[in-house]
């Protein structure tokens, strides 16, 4: 361990850059190369600006700079600690450029059960063609022009027709770029600095990036078969002013779980009791294999505007187009507005137009049921093998509907990481759990794999591999 400060002397300042932004870089490089070990103590600030002759405020500004970004915390009195972020952070990254580097011709060959790649689109092409035809035919040049910021009226009034029974306030209804898109656009809208924000353990990944790019402190209640659990989820309210409570109501990634009606209930009415407000994310509702999971999203249930409701399409029209829409409180609606226009200024007008004739002339129902369908099959083949092959490899509960299974590995001899490290070797790729938690020590023997871009028999030939390696 580096107790001396002499390590700083290494230093050298260029005029271009901020001192306190070269210290911060340089002290953080000193971490990701374990040369400051996690929890170490970092010179006080007098000590490091007299031995770097820079003014006391440089190091303040510096070591703010390290907390802000995860490198660093502070405890009263005592001073600042070195954070080191290499396992989850440093991951994330070789994990995300892992799928980016694959080439086009190498999608053939591999097994895809992070679902990131889109080697397949299970999507009637031919209709969409014929669709935006009518819509170039009937509308001509508008339908190329934006003209409403917060999405095309008429795809606002047929999803309000179609999916709510025209209950909704639709000056409340946002379209967005997809689910991610409506998360930042919430987040940006609602939460400030220091917030503080409930989270399922585990939960989306992409979620957790804005959550922390809002610098909201987050709180992790643990999923149970049927939602949260209740008990430590109102401990937490009752110590603390929580503003938002995210949720993934149906199949939640990666998880696969679906609420209880029960448990949404209680938590509409803990969050009028603590007053605070709903996010649900509404991605995979509409793929349901068996008849034991009715469709009631907390929204269905909400009596007193707390939910924020937010609905992608982009898993069941089609992965490269990114549409979806949020639905507000009227409180929040003119900073939601605003939130979106200062985001993108407006989403593809002429999709919104092929997508709201595609669901008013009953394709979108045609095509759901094909989706269930396909997806049901491979959903079978796979639970079957993990069922016969794999019981006493992993355990994992029984989603009945979504894209994922959600796998915990018995031997704890490996983690999902390595596994991740060996499996890409082979040309399989699975989603490591540490993906979707704020803390780098958890998820280390869970990983999700799904079927989203995997037929039947790429399911059997990527099984086939993971067993081999946790046997």
């Amino acid at each position: 361990m580096i107790n001396s400060i002499d390590i700083y002397s290494k230093l050298e300042f260029k005029e271009e850059i901020p001192k306190y932004i070269q210290i911060a870089n340089f002290i953080k490089n000193l971490i990701e190369k374990k040369k400051i070990k996690d929890g170490q103590k970092l010179p006080t600030i007098r000590e490091l600006s007299v031995f770097l002759n820079v003014n006391s405020i440089t190091i303040v500004n510096a070591y703010k700079k390290l907390k802000s970004e995860g490198y660093a915390y502070q405890k009263v009195g005592s001073g600042s600690y070195a954070k080191v972020k290499e396992i989850s952070f440093l991951f994330r990254k070789e994990y995300s450029n892992s799928l980016k580097k694959l080439l086009i011709d190498d999608l053939p060959d591999i097994v895809d059960f992070t679902g990131e790649t889109n080697t397949e689109v299970l999507f009637p092409i031919d209709d969409l063609k014929e669709t935006i035809n009518k819509v170039l035919d009937r509308d001509g040049v508008n339908a190329l022009i934006s003209n409403n910021t917060y999405g095309y009226k008429n795809l606002i009034s047929t999803i309000n027709k179609n999916f709510w029974d025209s209950k909704l306030n639709e000056e409340d209804m946002i379209i967005i770029s997809g689910a991610q898109q409506g998360i930042d656009i919430v987040s940006k809208g609602i939460l400030n600095i220091n917030d503080n924000i409930i989270v399922e353990k585990p939960t989306y990944g992409g979620a957790l990036s804005v959550f922390k790019w809002r610098k909201a402190n987050i709180f992790e209640v643990p999923v149970e078969n049927d939602g949260v659990n209740l008990e430590r989820f109102e401990k937490i309210l009752q110590k603390n002013k929580i503003r938002c409570f995210y949720t993934m109501s149906y199949f939640q990634n990666p998880t696969g779980i679906s609420y209880s009606l029960e448990k949404k209930k209680r938590i509409l009415e803990l969050a009028e009791i603590y007053d605070f407000y709903i996010i649900e994310d509404d991605y995979l509702s509409e793929l349901v294999y068996e008849d034991t999971i009715s469709y009631i999203p907390f929204k269905w249930l909400d009596k007193n505007a707390r939910v924020i409701y937010i609905k992608s399409f982009s898993k069941i029209f089609l992965p490269g187009i990114r549409l979806g829409y949020l639905v507000a409180p009227e409180l929040f609606r003119e900073s939601l507005q605003n939130s979106k226009f200062n985001t993108d200024i407006t989403t593809s007008s002429l999709m919104q137009r092929a997508l709201e004739l595609y669901i008013y002339e009953n394709k979108w129902k045609e095509n759901i049921r094909y989706l269930n369908l396909e997806y049901s099959k491979r959903y079978k083949v796979m639970k079957d093998i993990l069922d016969n092959e794999f019981k006493d490899l992993v355990t994992y509960i029984d989603p009945k509907g979504g894209l994922n299974f959600y796998l915990t590995i018995k031997d704890d001899k490996i983690t999902s990481k390595d596994l991740f490290i060996k499996l890409k070797k082979k040309g399989v790729y699975i989603t490591p759990g540490i993906m979707f938690f704020t803390s780098s020590n958890d998820g280390q023997n869970t990983f999700r794999i799904g079927f989203y871009q995997t037929d039947i028999e790429k399911i059997k030939k990527g099984l086939d591999i993971l067993r081999e390696e946790l046997i």
